[in-house]
């Protein structure tokens, strides 16, 4: 995506517009955390679950109470907490920078969101780890770290 006053690529903040993404509130913390904290040009942000309110809106597990397609539904919940979280603390999604590599289909969807967001040329990469369990009996779990742009503007 290009826009066409200066040839320069969408931003962050106009991809989620053009694809119609609208960002739910930041999701509160669970316990006592806060959601990001950031040193220097990194923002690290707590586990995020996939979560509307106060509760999970996805619970069980991939392979037993939960197919791929609904984990992949939540993966995606994820990563909207995720970028609402990094707008609350970084004011745009625009000064976030990073490098996403092909994992688990699962993890594909919150993948896919950040990659439609940031471009392709910004992809971020993961981590993908099974376990016996999860906060609130979620699916999934996103642990992300976003570079920052030390320029105003974010680029």
């Amino acid at each position: 995506m290009v826009t066409g006053e200066d040839s320069r690529p969408a931003s962050a903040e106009q991809r989620l517009k053009e694809l119609g993404i609208k960002l739910p509130p930041p999701p509160e913390p669970f316990g006592t955390y806060v959601e990001a904290v950031r040193t220097g040009n990194l923002l690290f942000l707590t586990g995020m679950l996939p979560t509307e309110g106060r509760g999970a809106k996805f619970i069980g597990r991939v392979g037993a109470e939960l197919d791929v397609e609904a984990g992949r539904k939540a993966a995606y919940l994820a990563a909207l907490n995720v970028l609402a979280v990094a707008r609350k603390y970084l004011g745009s999604l625009d000064k976030v920078t990073g490098d996403v590599r092909d994992q688990p289909k699962v993890a594909d969807a919150a993948s896919e969101l950040l990659q439609d967001v940031f471009g392709k040329d910004k992809n971020p990469c993961r981590l993908v780890y099974g376990v016996a369990s999860l906060p609130l009996g979620t699916p999934v779990e996103l642990e992300v770290i976003f570079e920052v742009a030390s320029s105003p503007n974010g680029s």
